[in-house]
């Protein structure tokens, strides 16, 4: 199938013509994106953490130290819920209530497994090292056995989805389209500066080349 399935949990209600189930195009919003937010509730409190994620196929790894509560709770077979936001531009309106966001979204509900095949680790942890800038796996030194062992790694299956996007200008109401205020959007990029090099970077090697974090939008 070309399209993600609704369900009850994944149906996008509000503003349903937002809704996307299109895999190639929930697929392009993760890959762009390289930081997510992990939802889950552990006695009775929920959580919400920040993390770097890649997706392989219709998984979607984690990753962390072997000690981290989040991935020892989630291993346990919580439920999760892992959104990817992308935020495009700032909507401004004549009225203060028409502000809005450009945006594109992911939302992923299901639950994790923890990956103790070796060549999958290897291939997530590839994956999230490439996220970041593509290539750069095969540049650096690869993993040893205990750095494989003090770090775990979760797969969340790419079954319950659904994307949201808004694009366009704002929508104000047609008497406010008389008031003599700016509106339209703002574009948002997001963009890497120059290199700095580490404090004990050995002398004569070039920087990294920035053209190659191909996800940051050219102004």
């Amino acid at each position: 199938m070309d399209t993600y399935t609704p369900t009850p949990r994944t149906q996008v209600k509000r503003l349903a013509k937002r809704g996307v189930y299109d895999k190639s195009q929930v697929h392009a919003i993760l890959d762009e994106g390289f930081l997510c937010h992990v939802g889950f509730e552990l006695d009775g409190q929920p959580y919400v953490i920040p993390t770097g994620y890649a997706r392989v196929g219709e998984s979607l790894y984690i990753h962390g130290s072997a000690a981290s509560r989040m991935l020892r709770t989630l291993d346990a077979g919580v439920d999760i819920c892992l959104t990817v936001t992308l935020v495009d531009g700032f909507v401004l309106a004549r009225s203060a209530f028409h502000h809005s966001m450009n945006y594109r979204s992911v939302v992923v509900l299901g639950k994790a497994r923890l990956v103790t095949d070796r060549e999958e680790k290897l291939l997530a942890l590839r994956s999230f090292t490439n996220q970041i800038l593509p290539g750069r796996w095969d540049e650096v030194r690869q993993p040893t056995d205990q750095e494989l062992k003090s770090t775990s790694v979760l797969a969340l299956p790419l079954n319950e989805v659904s994307a949201k996007v808004r694009t366009g200008g704002p929508i104000d109401d047609e008497e406010d389209y008389a008031l003599p205020i700016w509106a339209g959007v703002v574009p948002v990029r997001t963009a890497v500066g120059e290199p700095l090099a580490d404090s004990r970077a050995l002398p004569g090697i070039p920087p990294v080349d920035t053209q190659r974090f191909t996800r940051f939008k050219k102004p």
